[in-house]
């Protein structure tokens, strides 16, 4: 870390250089309190710049201190130094201004920007409140309603909606640094601003606080730290600024140690170390400049999207020119309907189109660096297109199948060069999900595996290795989750019930209804190819429904009736009849919230336990980041390993035990009581080390 002092006549620049993102350590912080003390003693200096070198300003806390008692001089300390001071500062902003590094700004007594700059309060996203005076501050400067949409969401603005809203004096275009002294020289000769933490808290309407609680309350799905976060917001309003700063610093160390923090900075690190699995450590992935996408229906359409959005050309191919032209229509849906909802701008809309090329002519692949197949799961039409694109691609490009659940061994049986094939597992939509599981065949090289993971980055998604079973990682606990969610119905649970508790669970939404938006035929055809491999899917209730043609909301009924029009889930007479019917002589009783959230998670975690022990997963956080960005599993519990390891192995054994004895569950496998035992996941991992 460095911290430098050049001069520009009366104004004094101050620059951070504490790489990679000039987080806030605690010698950044010494070296910042001691720099106002020598710069106000100095009668020269008039004004001072903050600026901070590489690609960011500060961008926040220093993630090596998370879980660790701060040290001083604490953050509040360093911004009420700053604003204190007797020149005042500028704070010049590039990168991102986040967390600490936006309280830091709201210490300045002015802040400028380049127009790419991104300004937040992200705390929530880690379990926590601002801690540096942003709740104090920042209502103080923009205004409450706004101040509660930015720190209760933690997501940051860019540059030209700060401007709008007062959060920056000016957008600078040109070099930062010599725009900011000229921004300083005639700030000199105005009146200085009074502190942010001097002025008046505007005022809300009375009928405020109880209507944005509600509608904080709806979005954070049980998480806690959205509406600690909007009390402290509250309490600038109603408190002094002294009293609101020693709220929102209690609120603040007490979140620090919660149960709810620790799961999410357990999510931050895991996905952090996501990109750079150490078993790919010193391989260099091959370079992708182009690729292709076999099929343009809605998988197809979407991987295409998420390519271009990553900057990439892509050639679409598909059978025929008709389908060609439907799969362009597709893909051109996705952007319009981002410019409608105000995502994209119509002309970079128009540019992502213009970078997509449809063909029915394998031979336009003969120079594409990556081609991924996206046609429809069956095995013989993919062997079909693998053994086309093994007759026209070059040795050296890379083929990728998109495929859910068949084996990619077999699909790449008897494809030429074999070390250039790997499975990429995109979800629905494949340019909004940000999961992507990579499934390395024995032959996969492992700088086309290394790829794979450098394709991930570039696209802005998470990347989890996965082995070869049916389903890989997420789709395979999943079954688990559907049958466990039939085997409540059958015990005398109803499908409102299930999914009532698993959205206090904190899921966006329940299994049932959840089947009901993607289609029950889905997970039939599923079950259909399960049963000719001759296994035995358990789904009494939803083979049932299907043999009724009831496939969810595109039937106007599923596990819930719909009205024309209206995706309203309604309690179905016909659903309920069918249950009964398949519940025939079984015992029945009542369920709590709690008791159906742990017939459906725990089990989860007992099939993620195996998949750890088979190595389909090599770590027990790769299971959490699937399920999280792939199944909406709550963020806050930090996923179902560490939601059971946080909770206690031992515990959880204990419970499936117990719903075991009532046929609810599967008794907990060898290598879950072997976990138990230990303490912690890991020790399977450590086996399959030794």
């Amino acid at each position: 870390m460095t911290l430098t002092i050049a001069r520009e006549g009366n104004i004094a620049v101050v620059t951070v250089d504490n790489p990679p993102v000039n987080a806030l350590s605690q010698p950044l912080r010494q070296a910042l309190v001691e720099t106002v003390a020598h710069l106000d003693a100095d009668p020269g200096t008039e004004a001072v710049v903050l600026l901070c070198a590489g690609r960011t300003f500060i961008a926040g806390a220093d993630v090596s201190e998370f879980g660790k008692a701060p040290e001083p001089p604490h953050l509040p300390d360093v911004v009420a130094a700053i604003e204190a001071a007797r020149t005042p500062w500028i704070a010049a902003i590039h990168g991102s201004a986040l967390g600490g590094g936006l309280e830091i700004a709201l210490g300045c007594a002015w802040r400028v920007a380049v127009p790419s700059a991104s300004l937040g309060l992200p705390e929530v996203k880690l379990g926590l409140v601002p801690g540096a005076g942003g709740t104090a501050r920042l209502p103080r400067l923009i205004g409450v309603e706004a101040a509660v949409d930015m720190i209760t969401s933690g997501n940051p603005v860019r540059a030209a909606k700060a401007e709008e809203l007062g959060l920056v004096d000016a957008i600078v275009e040109g070099d930062l640094r010599s725009q900011a002294i000229a921004f300083a020289r005639e700030a000199l000769a105005k009146p200085r601003p009074m502190p942010i933490s001097a002025r008046p808290v505007p005022a809300v309407a009375a009928d405020f606080w109880p209507s944005v609680e509600k509608g904080v309350a709806s979005k954070a799905k049980g998480e806690a730290a959205p509406l600690r976060a909007l009390s402290c917001i509250r309490k600038t309003t109603e408190a002094d600024f002294a009293d609101a700063m020693a709220h929102e610093r209690e609120t603040f160390l007490a979140l620090r140690q919660s149960a709810e923090a620790a799961a999410l900075r357990h999510v931050f690190f895991s996905e952090r170390a996501a990109a750079r699995p150490p078993e790919l450590a010193g391989v260099t992935p091959r370079s992708i400049a182009s690729a292709a996408v076999i099929g343009g229906g809605t998988m197809g359409a979407g991987i295409v999207a998420a390519l271009r959005d990553a900057g990439l050309p892509v050639v679409l191919i598909e059978r025929d020119q008709a389908a060609v032209e439907r799969g362009l229509t597709n893909v051109r849906a996705i952007f319009e309907g981002s410019v409608k909802r105000g995502r994209m701008a119509a002309d970079i809309a128009k540019a992502r189109m213009a970078g997509v090329t449809g063909s029915d002519d394998y031979a336009r692949l003969a120079d594409t660096d990556l081609v991924i197949e996206a046609v429809f799961e069956d095995l013989s039409v993919k062997r079909a297109v693998f053994a086309r694109l093994s007759e026209v691609c070059r040795p050296d490009a890379i083929l990728a199948t998109n495929t859910s659940y068949l084996d990619p061994e077999a699909i790449s049986e008897g494809l030429a060069h074999p070390e250039r094939f790997l499975g990429l597992h995109f979800f629905s939509p494949a340019h909004v999900m940000k999961l992507l599981e990579i499934v390395p065949t024995k032959s996969t090289a492992p700088d086309v595996l290394s790829t794979g993971f450098s394709l991930a980055a570039k696209l802005a998604k998470i990347p989890v290795r996965a082995g070869i079973c049916d389903g890989f990682i997420g789709n395979r606990i999943l079954k688990v989750t559907r049958a466990q969610a039939e085997r409540l119905l059958l015990s005398g649970a109803t499908p409102s019930a299930v999914d009532a508790a698993m959205r206090a669970f904190g899921m966006p939404m329940g299994p049932f209804e959840a089947q009901d938006l993607g289609g029950l035929d889905i997970a039939a055809f599923q079950r259909k190819a399960a049963r000719e491999r001759g296994e035995t899917p358990f789904a009494p209730v939803a083979d049932r429904l299907c043999g009724l043609e009831r496939l969810g909301q595109k039937s106007g009924g599923g596990w819930y009736d719909y009205q024309a029009g209206d995706r309203t889930p309604r309690p179905s007479e016909t659903v309920a009849a069918v249950i009964a019917q398949a519940a025939a002589g079984i015992s029945q009783r009542t369920f709590t919230q709690a008791e159906i959230a742990d017939a459906i998670v725990l089990p989860m975690v007992n099939e993620a336990a195996r998949i750890l022990e088979e190595r389909v997963a090599l770590r027990s956080a790769d299971i959490d980041l699937v399920k999280i960005h792939g199944y909406g599993f709550p963020r806050w519990r930090g996923g179902p390993m560490h939601y059971a390891e946080a909770r206690g192995l031992r515990e959880v054994v204990h419970v499936l035990e117990r719903l075991a004895t009532e046929g609810l569950v599967d008794l907990p496998c060898d290598g879950l009581r072997r976990a138990a035992a230990a303490g912690g996941f890991a020790v399977l991992v450590e086996e399959r080390a030794t």
